[in-house]
This record gives C-alpha cells, structure tokens and sequence, in this order.
C-alpha cells in the first residue's frame, strides 16, 4: 500500500466523488446523475485500486460498449501508465466470450466454438421453421428470433418454456404455439454445431459458473475486484451472472456498481431497473454516495428536470444541483402543424446561431421517433443548414423508404431500370438472380428498359408465372396513379406491393421502425395533397400527382448522395440514442401526449415512468440552451389529429419558461406571458384551435373577397384578394408572423364564417 500524499488525481474530484473512488473494500454503489461526471469516478476508483496494490488482472470492469471501455482504459493509463492494459476491461460480451474461450469445454462446446451472427441465426431459424412445415408468414425469423432471445435473457431454458402456462398462452394468442418446440430445435442445432449466439455468451457463461463450481471459485479468486457501468441497463441475466463472480453469499463481494435508475430507458432490450433498485437489499452492506452536483446544464435546466422527475414512484431518491450561473430560460415552441414546427426549429436555430455565436455542432434535435426526421431534416435543408442523422440513415436512405420510392418511381416512368432492378423481388415473389441476370443481359443487348424487355418476352419455365404477375401488378399500380393523387396512389402502392404487410405481419422491433417510417412518409404525401398554401417565391401548381410529389423531394434524395463527412453538422438522433450525449443547445420536439410519452405506454404506469425517464435523459443533455416544442396538428396515418401538449412539460415550473414562442397568439409579442398550465395557456386569448372531425369546410366556388373564413390551420383571416388563378390572399388575425397567405381556392379548407 502507498504511504504517500494523496495522489493528485483525487484532487480533481469533489468531496463526494473522492468519497466513491476511495472505498474499496465491499460493495460500493453510485448513483450518478446526468453530467455528474459518472466516468471520471469510474476511471480513477480503478487506477486508485492499481495505486493502492492491486493487480490491474484482478480488476473486472464491464461496459456495454467498446467505446466505452477504450475510453476507460485510456483514462487509467494516463494515471497508472501502461499497466492499464491489463484490467479485464470491455463489454459483457467481449470479456465472457473470452472467458468462455478457455472454459467452454466444462458445459460441453468446444473452446474453439463459432459465435452466429445475426444472418446465421436468421439462416438457423429459418432452416427449423421449414423443417416443421410452418408458414413462413406466421412464424416470422424477427418474431422468433426476439421471443428466444427474450427467453434466454430471463433463464428461461426450452425446457422451462415448454413448462410455463403463462408463456404459452401468450405463444398461442399470438398464433405462434409451436414456438418453444422453435426453440428447442434452435438450441439443439447450435450446440450440435459448436456454436454460440450473443445471447449465448451470456447465457453460457452463467451456467459455466452455476454448474461447475471449481470455475466459479476460480474466476471469484482471480477478479478480487468488480466494476459494472451503466448498472441500470442490466437484464436479469447480466444481474445473475455477477452474482456468481462475487461470490455472491460469500464474504469477498467488492463490487462497485455505477448508474443512474433514472436514465434506466431500455426495457425494450430486456433491462430492468429492478437490479439498480433492489442492489441495495441484495448487498445489505452496501455504501451509497451520490453523484449530485452537475456540471453541465444551467439551473434552470435542473430545476426542471428534478421537478419531472420527481413524479416517478420507483426511484433511488436525489436530487441534482450546480453551482452554474443562472443561464436562460427554458424555451417552448408552440406550433399549428408538425410542419410548422419543423421550420419553427430550423429559425430558431439560425438565431440563436447569429444571437450567441454557436457553431451546427453544438445543436442537436432529439425526437422520441426516427419516424420523426423527416420534416426536420426538410426544413433544415431549406435553410440551407447541414446536419447529420446520429446512429442512422437520413429518413430517405433507409431501406424502407427507398423500396417504396422505387415503386413510385417505376410506377410513374416505366423506364426507371434502377428501380426496376431493386423491387423486382421484393417483397419476395419468386423471381431469382439468375431470371433478373437473363432480362439485364437482354435489355442491354436490345437497348431497350427492362419494363421494355419484360412485356416484350413470352418467359417459359417457373419464372414465367411469377414474371406475369409482376406485370400485372405494375399495371394496376399505374392505372391507379393515373386515376387519382398522390396520396391515394402511394397508399395504393404501399398496401398492393405487399410492403406494409411485410412489416405489419413481423412484430420485431426493426420491423414497427420500418413501419413507422412508411406511414411518416405516407403522412408526409398526404401534407403535399393537403397543402393549399403557395409560399412566397414558390412555383404555383395545382398538381398533387405522384410525379409531381417525386419531382419535389428529388433535391432532397440526390442530397442524400452527397460524399464526405462534414464535422460542423446539426445532430439528429432519437432521444435513446442521445444518452451519454451533451450539446450546447438542445430541442426536445414532438412533446404531445401519444407521441411522448408513446401511446403504447398509456395504460401501464411503469412503461409512462419509463418514458418520464425518457424525458429526462432528453433535457438534461442540454448544457445552456434548452427548448421544448410541440404541434397542436400533426398528421398521422393520413390524418389530421388534435393534440394536448405532454404532461411532461406540464410538470415542469412556470418559472423556468421564457413566454411561449408561438404560431396562433398575436398578444404575445407585445404582451409576453409566462407559460403556467400548458392547457390553460392553450385555452386562452384568440386562439382558433379547430377540431377536424367538427370542421365545415365551405365549396371554394363560395369564397369572394372580403368574406371572413376559417381555416382548419390558420385560424380566422379576412379574404382581402382573389386573383384569376383563384389564389385567394388571407389575413389571419391570430397569426403572430406572416400573417397574409395566399392560398389555393381549389384545395382550400375554408369556412365561411357568418357576421
């Protein structure tokens, strides 16, 4: 042990922070708030064990990504020096796959077993569901894939499934009884194979520890020391598994847990907040310290997230504070549409840009949705502003979208060879490789389409019937472009091509995503349908045709190709994907009730404290500029739909609100007023708030100058101006800027009010 000074490490740390790095001995628990600095405590406990004696191989220390445990070791080198590199340091994968490296042989796989990706389990499962004579349509590879993984993360062996009334039930309302015998084929297969999935590593490395207690005491032995990250994303596997290397009913259990229960945001993944909060129970000796006083956000921002917070039953009770100056006020943008609120985000961006002299990289857009991208990456573009989609693909390279565009595009210009060749076979229909490779070769011979080539033919042999068919569909999806709008057209085509169906009838994850942006993208031709406003400067059409809504987002698909990394870019990204994060300025957008917190939480108090969490994680990634915005309008499924404010923001103080920022309240500019009571503020002054299902549209033929309308977006206006292509100019008294619109008396939605 070192009888020196304090190492000067510990003098970068506050009371509380030193407190957690310097104990040792027995289980230690810290609870770290955002901006707590939750790494640098993490980091020095390590290097003052190295400090204080303690072999850097007897440290165990699990993350949950690569990234992070890089950025561990290379912060304990910087104190300890090279000796770093020796702590066991990485994910709970990595380190058990390397575990399992030595010791497979004990449960029965080889040392030198395969580790299956995700297309190999797909492949495996896919094989079984065959085998069985199952359809293919029902017994979905994503729904079975997820349903096993599920199992495995809550040891639960096929065996115990076969078992469990509860699970089978389940199995069977989702028209999926033969699930656990799935299961139990997959895992014989594996294991005849020689092989582990990811859950696998997990898995086996648990009944590695369980069931050969010469190993258990082995690895206890050498791991004196056991560090875990991020402890509130742990699943009831991952909980289970440290147990054992701590020896769990022993004497030795230093383990030192690091986490926040309430960033806990991933029970999607099979995490539970559970282990954070029982730790204490599990562990009675256990000491807790605090991580509160932040070092990021401005008190404003903290006071707000305290008081949501707060709501929560379930928690580790905190309450997080900074020594920052004031700061500003917390933002709320309060928009009409969900288009208002796109372009109402990228001005605000561009003044506080020109106000406070920031950079695109110190801004960032969180949304509870990647559903969500689409409208702000449209007004970002229209200003001109560059951004990039964290952890993703702009709306328009996903794949989903993509496969839906090239049958639109097809549909519209049979010439189309690219689309052609990336929707011939998909969905799936029978036409292989080789069928795809003989009509390339041909057209290229013939100098013709391969629309062309295809008509042209008579095919003989299997592919001949499903060539046909494709045929026929193709032109049935044209007849109807030709026959009505855009909207009903790509609905048409979406619905016909099999593409919704595809994702509707697999319930994995990935697949609601994939869903989830058709229908955005969907809503988004519906607005172009809908759209009776001609901006200023703005070509005047009033052709709402699929081709015309592919010549309009052309510019923003080519974009979409453009090559280089730019670094001073907007950041994009679901709120999930934000945590760890931290902007100089941040938006928190779509904060409506069903859209976040999520419809899906709504009748399960636990999923809406989750989605409080959510919340948040959300507001505390902002370190000086914080705003929050909302749509009173927002299309959805082809819809226009009313909607109440979240109750999120309702929980937070009025204090810590600048005036609402708004669309549809003239008086604000001259008379700010402090937001109270979102619904309140709603209800009062000249606000038109129009329910859709109660709005009376007047025949445009009605309409003459003026004539006093409403309009299911703007609100009251007087008709001041018709011009000869029926474009009427409105003033809309309850508009705070631009007020006078000139709209499309063809597409109008106007009521034509009485004296």
């Amino acid at each position: 042990m070192i009888n020196s000074p304090a190492p000067s490490y510990l003098d970068e740390l506050n009371e509380i922070q030193r407190n957690a790095v310097t104990t040792l001995e027995g289980p230690v628990m810290v609870i770290a708030g955002p901006g707590s600095g939750k790494t640098r405590v993490l980091t020095y406990r390590i290097a003052h064990l190295i400090k204080s004696g303690v072999a850097p191989w007897q440290i165990l220390a699990l993350t949950f990504t690569n990234k992070a445990a890089r950025e561990m070791k290379d912060r304990i080198e910087k104190v300890v020096g090279s000796s770093a590199n020796r702590v066991w340091a990485g994910t709970f994968h990595s380190l058990f796959a390397r575990i399992l490296r030595v010791e497979a042989h004990h449960i029965g796989y080889p040392n030198d077993f395969t580790i299956y990706d995700t297309d190999d389990t797909k492949s495996v499962v896919k094989e079984i569901i065959k085998s069985m004579g199952l359809n293919s349509k029902e017994y979905s590879v994503g729904a079975i894939r997820s349903r096993i993984s599920s199992a495995k993360s809550n040891l639960i062996t096929p065996k115990m499934y076969g078992y469990n009334e509860e699970l089978l039930a389940q199995d069977k309302m989702a028209r999926l009884p033969m699930l656990h015998k799935i299961y139990e084929k997959y895992v014989d297969k594996c294991k005849q194979a020689g092989a582990m999935d990811f859950d696998d590593l997990l898995l086996q490395m648990f009944k590695l520890l369980h069931k050969v207690p010469e190993i258990r005491t082995k690895y206890q032995n050498q791991f004196q020391y056991l560090m875990v990250d991020e402890f509130q994303d742990t699943n009831y596997l991952q909980y289970e598994t440290i147990k054992l290397m701590v020896n769990y009913e022993g004497s030795n259990q230093n383990i030192c847990i690091v986490g926040d229960d309430a960033q806990s945001i991933y029970s999607f993944r099979g995490a539970t907040i559970e282990n954070i909060l029982q730790f204490s129970r599990d562990f009675p000796r256990v000491q807790t310290f605090k991580l509160e006083q932040n070092y990021r956000s401005t008190p404003f921002i903290i006071e707000a997230a305290n008081k949501v917070i707060k709501h929560n039953k379930n928690q580790i009770q905190k309450k997080i504070w900074t020594d920052r100056p004031d700061g500003n006020k917390i933002k709320v943008i309060k928009a009409i549409t969900d288009t208002d609120e796109g372009r109402r985000v990228a001005d605000t961006i561009i003044e506080q840009k020109n106000r406070y002299n920031l950079s695109n990289q110190e801004f960032a857009i969180l949304y509870r949705t990647n559903s969500q991208s689409r409208i702000f990456e449209e007004h970002l573009r229209k200003q001109n502003l560059k951004y990039r989609i964290y952890g993703g693909l702009s709306f328009y390279q996903r794949k989903e979208i993509k496969d839906l565009i090239a049958y639109f595009r097809l549909v519209v210009n049979a010439k189309d060879n690219e689309g052609f060749k990336r929707i011939i076979n998909f969905p799936k229909r029978g036409i292989g490789k080789t069928t795809v490779d003989k009509l390339i070769q041909i057209a290229d011979d013939n100098g013709v389409s391969l629309w062309t080539c295809i008509t042209s033919i008579d095919f003989t042999g299997r592919s001949k019937k499903q060539l046909t068919s494709f045929v026929s569909l193709m032109k049935a999806l044209r007849q109807k472009v030709q026959e009505t709008n855009a909207y009903e057209a790509a609905c048409f085509i979406a619905k016909k091509s099999g593409i919704l169906d595809l994702y509707k009838n697999d319930p994995s994850i990935d697949s609601k995503n994939r869903l989830d942006n058709i229908n955005a993208l969907l809503d988004g031709i519906q607005e172009f349908v809908e759209d009776d406003e001609i901006a200023e400067g703005e070509e005047f059409s009033t052709d709402k045709s699929l081709a015309r809504y592919l010549q309009n987002i052309s510019l923003m698909t080519d974009r979409d190709t453009e090559d280089g990394e730019e670094v001073d870019v907007i950041t994009l990204m679901s709120v999930h994907a934000a945590k760890g994060l931290e902007y100089k300025s941040v938006f928190v957008v779509g904060l409506e009730e069903n859209l976040f917190p999520s419809y899906m939480s709504m009748s399960d108090p636990e999923k809406v404290d989750e989605e409080r969490r959510l919340f948040y994680v959300a507001i505390t990634r902002a370190e000086e500029y914080l705003t929050l915005s909302f749509a009173n309008q927002r299309y959805q499924y082809g819809n226009s739909r009313m909607n109440s404010p979240s109750r999120f923001v309702e929980e937070i103080p009025h204090e810590n609100f600048e005036a609402v920022i708004t669309l549809t309240q003239k008086d604000h500019l001259s008379k700010p007023k402090i937001l109270g009571n979102f619904k309140k503020a709603i209800g009062q002054g000249k606000l038109s708030y129009i329910d859709p299902s109660n709005f009376n549209p007047s025949p445009s033929h009605k309409i003459k100058e003026g004539m006093k309308v409403m309009h299911l977006k703007f609100g009251r206006g007087l008709v001041k101006k018709i011009d000869e292509r029926m474009v009427a100019s409105i003033y809309f008294e309850d508009l705070v800027d631009n007020a006078e619109k000139r709209i499309m008396l063809q597409y109008a939605k106007l009521e034509i009010l009485e004296d």
